[in-house]
């Protein structure tokens, strides 16, 4: 039986070089999209290519690709011209051009990997579900719907998967920032932080990934992605500082971590902290898959590939 080849974007980064090393020892050839050479595992071929803003030409990077798997984008940008954002250019331009170029090369599957903001905000009242109709609350989510649009468009067949925050090894934006305060000697209000938050870990997103490509009934559908079961905001954070030995403060006046966020530019994150956000996994889950690693395990693990 053929190899199947998979070109990955975003390679390099925080999702990509993990999900790589996962392929590889599930028989794929993969192939790296990245903007500048980069020390990838030598299995793995690399195809250099020009910012996302820039249009380019996909024939050479895609011939002999079966799989897209595609997670290069942009998280944050305040940059703006008169039409289009950075968002609008990097997370939906470019991924329409290059779903329309993977239908005229034959690909067999895009695999997507958007956001639960292409779906809701920050925060929600009720469980989220896939069937919601969605309702983006920033640039970077309406980005990401309007990819997801343009890669149905393209009529290649797709999956795609909106997953939460991701939690792993060396993590990125609110997650990290949630480290950087449990290793910190600054009191936690952790008893009062009640709100609960769905969250995914980067074991269980990779999981999904290949799951997805052995499981023929996804093509064509979008799924919500997080670990099975969410858990309260205190609970992460406790689970955070057992690791590093620090002290629980029950009882700290929520005002003091606010008004702290809010010197450091970081309102977002208390929103995040004091607002739920849930979302139901059973979609995908039904079909048989069911996460890699316990959240609580999962974390442990972030915490302790951190101090190493």
């Amino acid at each position: 039986m053929k190899t199947k080849r998979i070109l990955v974007t975003g390679a390099k980064g925080f999702l990509g070089r993990p999900l790589m090393d996962a392929l590889l020892r599930a028989g794929y050839a993969v192939r790296a999209a990245t903007r500048r050479q980069v020390a990838f595992p030598k299995a793995v071929e690399t195809a250099i290519i020009p910012d996302l803003k820039n249009s380019i030409d996909w024939a050479p990077v895609l011939q002999g690709v079966d799989i897209i798997i595609h997670m290069a984008g942009l998280a944050h940008s305040n940059v703006a011209n008169d039409k289009y954002t950075e968002f609008d250019q990097i997370n939906w331009m470019a991924t329409q051009r290059l779903a329309q170029a993977a239908k005229s090369a034959g690909v067999e599957r895009f695999v997507y990997i958007s956001s639960v903001r292409a779906q809701i905000g920050a925060c929600s009242t009720r469980v989220v579900r896939e069937t919601d109709e969605p309702r983006p609350t920033n640039n970077y989510g309406r980005s990401k719907l309007a990819a997801e649009q343009a890669i149905r468009a393209a009529a290649v067949p797709f999956t795609i998967f909106r997953p939460v925050v991701i939690y792993g090894p060396n993590p990125k934006g609110n997650m990290r920032t949630l480290v950087r305060l449990a290793k910190s000697p600054v009191p936690l209000p952790i008893a009062s932080f009640t709100s609960r938050r769905s969250v995914l870990g980067i074991e269980n997103f990779i999981s999904a990934i290949i799951f997805a490509l052995n499981t023929p009934a996804t093509i064509g559908e979008l799924y919500i992605l997080a670990d099975s079961k969410p858990m309260t905001v205190g609970e992460i954070l406790a689970v955070l500082r057992e690791n590093c030995g620090c002290s629980f403060s029950l009882y700290v006046p929520q005002v003091i971590l606010r008004l702290f966020l809010a010197a450091c530019g970081r309102k977002d994150l208390w929103l995040r902290l004091t607002g739920d956000l849930v979302v139901d996994t059973s979609k995908f889950e039904s079909l048989g898959w069911r996460p890699a690693k316990d959240t609580r395990e999962g974390l442990l693990d972030m915490m302790r590939a951190d101090d190493g």
